[in-house]
């Protein structure tokens, strides 16, 4: 249960240094990760989508990045923490404030087998993207189009890290 806590701490504390090598290494080799953006399996790509993100915020946001975390629990195979990242939106230099959920799952010697994100969307979508986000930001449409768009930028980011 300890141990398991201390990997989420462990996670979140190198998420605010932008450290996506120990972001990687907290997850096991089969991990999966899913949000609103992303569905993610195993360890290379769930590490790759937090390299680029990271590598994304101190190239056009470090200005204004912060993260904050708390309500951190975990049992023997699960936890829970919650999230606030304020940050500048890559592709709109939009300034973003998300409040995300997180729920974990983990393997016996204390890595994260899968981790799960929940935040508002909509919310979300009105701040990073501004009219469109407001308009759409509810649609199943808008919420396919930021997936494919997620997918494909990360599919480029590792090809280039390759």
């Amino acid at each position: 249960m300890q141990h398991h806590q201390q990997t989420i701490e462990r996670f979140y504390a190198a998420f605010a240094r932008l450290d996506a090598d120990t972001m990687r290494d907290c997850y096991a080799e089969d991990a999966s990760f899913d949000d609103e953006a992303f569905s993610l399996r195993g360890r290379e790509q769930i590490g790759g989508m937090w390299a680029m993100l990271c590598e994304a915020t101190r190239a056009k946001g470090a200005d204004v990045w912060k993260l904050q975390w708390r309500d951190i629990h975990a049992d023997g195979r699960h936890g829970q923490a919650h999230w606030h990242a304020h940050y500048r939106f890559s592709t709109t230099g939009r300034i973003v404030d998300n409040q995300v959920d997180s729920r974990f799952d983990f393997t016996p010697d204390g890595l994260i087998a899968s981790q799960r994100d929940r935040f508002d969307f909509w919310r979300w979508s009105r701040q990073a993207l501004g009219a469109p986000g407001l308009v759409l930001g509810w649609s199943p449409m808008l919420r396919n189009k930021v997936r494919e768009n997620a997918a494909r930028n990360l599919a480029n980011f590792m090809s280039r890290s390759a």
